[in-house]
């Protein structure tokens, strides 16, 4: 049994105009694919469901389209677009070679800013395109020397900066292999990640900057070098202005400046369309984190379309999205030099308490024209009074967001503080795929707390208790047919058991992703959340994001977190935590007012059993609420086997999670009879 989702909105919150409609590279594209692909069933080029209808029934009509669309400049040409359409196991592009970097350099004018960095101090300074291929091509005869070639792994530990950025393009040049995490990361969670991949070379940061501090990592940075016993030498970035100290022992080292310094010819090696191009990493909350692995070919053409077309950036553009090194979305920030837009990194907190709209007084400044962050991020903005319309946000015509469910208040608020002609464009994807599944486009209109769209080439599909595609019905997210950026592999998994586990172990030959989603009769998407944190109360499943959404918009409360905890009596316990605002008690007229709110905006199978108030609540590193670990910890399971502390934003919280859930695992077994623990055997 399920419970229905919302009551969908009537009529569309935002709908584009029909005159930057037409004008959008998607109409232009869906025109160009209708003269030359022979696209069947697109009568207007601004239809975006026929559009999307002809990209996932003719899916290798549509992923030609792309190719040529945007113009692949492959060294010898595919034989056939998808010679095996099996998951896991597609087989994209065969017999093509190319190489990402070449696409990420070959459209930026030399004398136009590439790449702009900022930080939370509200300075910033620009590179240029010759600028940006100059230092590639130094970084890349540094890397050569060092010893690195086509297969090896490089490896950043790095703030936001365009230091990562040109690393990585050097790395991928040369055909071998990038991974990178931010040095908000400890040395030893750094190295379970890292040491994994037998990196040869190291290039990591002195520090960076974070809400009004200067964070020094040298130590740190050399800590990490002395875990990764492959290292031929480090390249020491100096970002911050501290000094390194003499190598001593800590190996072959090299200034950045010196690294990308040379005068050097950039030649770039063609590799096949699945050579693996980066790895990145999941959260790592349980045991070792998994390297994902993703293809050169897989990640340009998912990257091309899902920026070229869904977002419309080219030449001209100027992207600034808020993400840490580690998160996917600086994947996609990078990528925006595909497209021949100006990508702007971020070295800082989103709120510095000193100046907590600096990153729309930086959008301002810089004529941005796509503005991405996250739902708590506009949530936040909404409860300090923040004014973004101060400063001339009048370049800006989209808002990304991404994340986690974006509740349905933060839509008005976007409207009447941001603008009103700014598009509100909400989209899910995941580091597996390292893109979306569902988001919107200029041709879209969008439902206030709802996704536009599927994606182009993305066969979404919500699947019932049985396994069966449900239209407005809550199901689990799934994609029934491959995508290019679909996975390789997954690192140090030869028989590929763990990555089929992952994705595929629920239904033989479709991808489950892990998500509760809607798929609603007017082709829009609702996200309630991860589909292993389901709530069931009673057999009725509820998703925990409808109770976040309702709960986070009252002004005392910061942040929520709903957890549903089977107990072994056959009972079920479910909590809500909450994270009150400053100077607010939870009393008894609070808790009243939060259950009414609930009973009122979602339904009353979602008022929880107790709301308890906590000092905040875990996360990821890249902010993702931590609901299973902490359901586990609340069943007494205990911590060492739930969580890896270092994969956690805070983890002096977990003690509270445990300690409550021994408590109550504790009292359940003395009513019960059994002994503590023993309904987490196996």
């Amino acid at each position: 049994m399920t419970t229905p989702p919302p009551e969908p909105y009537a009529e569309p919150f935002f709908t584009p105009d029909p005159k930057s409609a037409a004008h959008s590279r998607i109409t232009d594209f869906a025109r160009w694919a209708t003269r030359h692909r022979r696209a069947e069933g697109i009568q207007d080029p601004t239809d975006y469901q026929a559009l999307y209808q002809w990209s996932v029934t003719d899916l290798e009509g549509f992923w030609a389209a792309v190719w040529e669309y945007f113009d692949i400049d492959a060294t010898t040409p595919y034989e056939r677009v998808l010679a095996e359409e099996t998951m896991p196991g597609a087989r994209w592009f065969p017999g093509a070679t190319l190489n990402y970097a070449h696409h990420a350099l070959r459209n930026l004018h030399p004398d136009a800013p590439a790449i702009t960095a900022l930080d939370e101090t509200g300075a910033g300074y620009e590179i240029t395109g010759q600028q940006v291929r100059a230092r590639v091509a130094s970084m890349a005869a540094t890397l050569r020397d060092l010893g690195v070639a086509q297969g090896d792994r490089v490896v950043g530990y790095l703030p936001n900066t365009p230091h990562a950025v040109i690393a990585f393009l050097a790395t991928a040049s040369l055909g071998a292999v990038w991974s990178v995490c931010g040095q908000d990361y400890a040395p030893k969670a750094a190295a379970d990640r890292f040491a994994q991949l037998q990196p040869t070379v190291l290039i990591t940061a002195d520090g960076y900057l974070f809400n009004g501090a200067t964070h020094d990592r040298r130590a740190a940075s050399l800590e990490l070098a002395a875990a990764l016993p492959t290292l031929n030498a480090t390249v020491l970035v100096d970002h911050v202005g501290l000094a390194w100290p003499e190598s001593g022992d800590s190996g072959l080292t090299v200034p950045w400046e010196d690294a990308v310094s040379r005068a050097e010819y950039l030649t770039i090696a063609p590799v096949p369309f699945d050579h693996p191009l980066w790895v990145v990493f999941s959260s790592g909350t349980t045991g070792l984190p998994k390297g994902i692995v993703h293809g050169h070919g897989g990640v340009l053409l998912e990257h091309l379309k899902t920026l070229g077309l869904h977002t419309d950036l080219g030449t001209g553009d100027r992207l600034l999205w808020y993400t840490t090194t580690h998160w996917m979305m600086w994947n996609l920030v990078v990528s925006t030099l595909l497209t021949g837009a100006t990508t702007c990194t971020y070295d800082g907190s989103p709120v510095p308490q000193a100046r907590p709209d600096v990153l729309w007084e930086l959008a301002a400044r810089h004529k941005v024209t796509v503005f991405g962050t996250s739902p708590q991020y506009l949530l936040t903005m909404a409860k300090l009074g923040i004014e973004p319309s101060v400063h001339d946000l009048s370049a800006i015509r989209v808002v990304g967001c991404t994340g986690s469910a974006l509740p349905a208040s933060a839509y008005p608020w976007v409207r009447d503080h941001v603008g009103a002609g700014v598009q509100l464009a909400s989209t899910s994807g995941g580091t597996d795929i390292v893109s979306g599944f569902a988001g919107s486009a200029s041709t879209t209109p969008v439902w206030a707390g709802e996704l536009s769209a599927p994606s182009l080439g993305v066969t979404l599909a919500a699947y019932g208790a049985d396994a069966t595609p449900v239209i407005d019905q809550v199901g689990e997210l799934v994609v029934t047919r491959p995508m290019p950026s679909m996975p390789l592999y997954f690192w140090n998994d030869p028989d590929g058991s763990r990555y089929r586990d992952a994705y595929f172990g629920a239904y033989p030959g479709v991808w489950k992703h892990g998500d509760w989603i809607t798929l609603t009769s007017r082709g829009s998407v609702i996200v309630h959340g991860r589909s292993d944190a389901t709530l069931n109360r009673n057999g009725v499943r509820l998703g925990s994001a409808d109770i976040h959404d309702v709960v986070e918009r009252l002004p005392e409360i910061t942040e929520a977190l709903v957890i549903g905890a089977e107990e072994p009596d056959g009972g079920y316990w479910m909590p809500l935590f909450v994270v009150l605002a400053d100077g607010v008690a939870l009393d008894d007229s609070l808790r009243v007012r939060i259950r009414d709110a609930i009973r009122t905006g979602a339904s009353p199978r979602h008022v929880p059993d107790e709301i308890l108030a906590v000092q905040a609540l875990p996360h990821t590193k890249t902010g993702k609420k931590l609901e299973v670990p902490v359901k586990r910890l609340l069943q007494g399971a205990p911590a060492e086997q739930v969580l890896n502390p270092s994969a956690v934003d805070n983890p002096d919280l977990i003690a509270y999670f445990a300690r409550l859930g021994a408590e109550r695992n504790k009292r359940s077994a003395h009513d019960t009879g059994r002994r503590p623990g023993d309904h987490m055997r196996p």
